[in-house]
């Protein structure tokens, strides 16, 4: 997924600063024998980096989609049986399209008699999107699919249809045209088993609740920079991924989400909530991705980090996400920090 905030671009430069804060420190022991987690999972990327290094993982988001994705990227050990779940792809890529939520609400032909017209997704990949939503959940209530194959089929069709979707690649606005990439039929993918040695465990709460019930070794923290919420930003991947017919409003077709707002979103906020994290956090190791546009200044995040132990930053200069070219943006790119506390 082309996902804000992801680290895709910076794994490399995580991956070598986290383990050259390991060895400076002495740390011996081998990934097998550690634990790390990752909080602000999004789609899972720096966690499933840490995951083929054979460390079991802790991962969480507060939005759905996100913990469906990683649920299977990171918990699914080799419990899935790939001929099978080929098999399971292929009947439901034969399925014809049906008229249900997505189609009904999301979709030009869809909303003809409704207020707002809206043009998130083609006629045809909103039919094909419902019909694999609706039969994902038959196949689990009637028992032809397990847990494990239910969240890697959905995780598939949420990283699918997000591909035809017709945005400027968040959905808080759709084109008003469909666009090259959303007039081509959807394809049900597969997304990737990741084989894993240890066990792995994901969360769908509120990291300043979990913190607290949490422990490991190394804790990676990668909390929304700024006050764009993801659970607007999201919000019909989150339709998607639920699928509980949820009350919507407005030209965007928005679902409530007051119970999914991040306090990382919020200036007034956002200090408190990252002291009350830290002071909680029973990890030896923490490192905090931020830039140097988020929310936070750069001297409060050291001055609480260094309350609690040894602090060190590493930085990093790469591109800005764009979600669309017309953005004001101040430059194309930003520096990326990597606060670094040994607590003690």
């Amino acid at each position: 997924m082309n996902y804000i905030g992801s680290k895709y671009s910076l794994i490399d430069f995580l991956e070598e600063s986290i383990n050259k804060t390991l060895k400076l420190c002495g740390e011996d022991r081998k990934p097998s024998e550690m634990v790390f987690a990752d909080l602000f999972a999004g789609t899972g990327v720096v966690s499933g980096s840490f995951k083929k290094q054979g460390y079991s993982i802790i991962a969480n988001d507060i939005q759905y989609y996100s913990y469906v994705i990683t649920k299977h990227m990171i918990e699914n050990n080799g419990n899935l049986d790939k001929k099978h779940c080929n098999e399971l792809i292929d009947e439901l890529n034969s399925l014809v399209g049906i008229e249900g939520f997505i189609y009904k609400n999301y979709s030009f032909e869809g909303t003809v008699e409704q207020e707002f017209r809206r043009m998130y997704f083609s006629e045809h990949n909103a039919k094909k999107c419902d019909a694999i939503r609706i039969t994902i959940e038959e196949w689990l209530v009637n028992g032809k699919i397990n847990e494990n194959e239910y969240f890697f089929l959905l995780g598939s069709l949420i990283n699918s249809i997000d591909k035809c979707a017709n945005t400027a690649s968040v959905y808080g606005a759709f084109l008003k045209k469909l666009k090259k990439s959303a007039l081509k039929e959807m394809e049900l993918s597969p997304l990737p088993i990741m084989q894993g040695s240890v066990e792995c465990r994901v969360y769908n709460e509120d990291i300043n609740e979990l913190i607290k019930k949490v422990s490991g070794d190394i804790l990676y923290l990668d909390p929304p920079y700024n006050a764009r919420q993801y659970c607007s930003n999201y919000h019909l991947l989150e339709t998607i991924a639920k699928y509980d017919n949820p009350e919507i409003k407005g030209k965007t077709g928005l679902r409530n989400y007051e119970e999914q707002k991040s306090v990382f979103c919020m200036k007034n906020k956002v200090e408190d909530a990252f002291a009350d994290l830290i002071k909680n956090a029973k990890f030896k190791y923490i490192f905090l991705s931020y830039n140097n546009e988020g929310l936070m200044s750069f001297d409060t995040i050291e001055k609480i980090m260094k309350k609690y132990g040894k602090y060190k930053v590493y930085m990093q200069q790469y591109r800005r996400f764009k979600a669309d070219n017309a953005r004001d943006c101040k430059s194309d790119s930003t520096i990326e920090y990597l606060h670094c506390l040994i607590k003690e």
